[in-house]
């Protein structure tokens, strides 16, 4: 597969396409807030008065059961689903629920699904550079010489996710936590203000699970991180604030250990998994 194929591929392109910059404002407020939020399928209320407010850099775990809402939650976010009521804003001025996933993404909301998606017949190198042009949408970007400019963005990038020797490979042979991590560095290349991350280490070695660690942790302060994952040694690994989601409501927050210790808590999770 070609560059110009790939990016023929309007659906995939458009998993990590968000912009070069984001007119968000965080001065007056959070960098996302949700409030009163409710979700109904069918009569299931999978969203249930969901209040939730994420700070301009944050990194922030979302834990829960199965059918705690989770994803659901970020489905909202980017626009998939609509909410029977309440509200949801990026910034000060942007209300999400008067747009629809294009725009949402245009924002610099970026979303990193559980199974990675990497154009596999392309090199490491190739899937960041056509990150980088996707959001321009002109073709001949991608048969120009890249500029000293976008050439250090790629670079940059390489660097963060740990993918600097294996720039020349191609995609489709690295290892499931190397596609993981190009698949973040696709997001980063755009330099979204929000990263919505789902289960990132599910499948991962140990080695691998340290590595996205540390990945995700360096990231905070540079973009908002949010963290949904089962692997309670991974979220106490890289966790500073905490958020436990209970029948799409959240049952608690703070550090892990003050949510570990939450009788709630251990009543409807962690208890729960230790029965397991």
């Amino acid at each position: 597969m070609s560059l110009l194929d790939a990016l023929a591929d309007r659906d995939r392109v458009f998993d990590f396409l968000v912009p070069a910059s984001s007119p968000v404002d965080v001065r007056h407020g959070p960098i996302l807030y949700l409030e009163d939020v409710n979700v109904s399928f069918d009569g299931f209320k999978a969203i249930n008065n969901l209040n939730l407010t994420i700070n301009d850099g944050e990194l922030r775990c979302i834990i829960g059961p199965n059918g705690a809402g989770k994803t659901t939650m970020m489905d909202i976010i980017t626009g998939k689903t609509r909410p029977d009521s309440g509200q949801v804003w990026f910034g000060s001025r942007h209300n999400l629920l008067t747009k629809n996933e294009p725009e949402i993404a245009s924002l610099g909301i970026g979303r990193k699904f559980q199974k990675p998606t990497v154009f596999e017949a392309l090199s490491v190198f190739d899937n960041l550079e056509l990150a980088m042009a996707a959001d321009k949408r002109v073709l001949p970007t991608l048969t120009a010489r890249l500029s000293g400019e976008q050439r250090s963005r790629i670079d940059e990038v390489l660097e963060t996710i740990g993918l600097e020797s294996l720039c020349g490979r191609q995609a489709g042979i690295l290892s499931h936590g190397q596609k993981q991590w190009l698949e973040i560095g696709m997001l980063l290349m755009q330099r979204p203000r929000l990263l919505l991350v789902d289960e990132p280490v599910a499948g991962m070695t140990e080695q691998e699970m340290e590595r996205t660690a540390e990945l995700l942790t360096s990231l905070a302060g540079k973009q908002s991180v949010v963290v949904v994952e089962h692997d309670m040694g991974f979220v106490r690994s890289i966790a500073r604030q905490v958020t436990v989601l209970h029948q799409g409501s959240v049952l608690a927050e703070g550090t892990m250990d003050q949510v570990s210790n939450d009788p709630k808590v251990i009543e409807v999770y962690l208890g729960a998994e230790e029965e397991a």
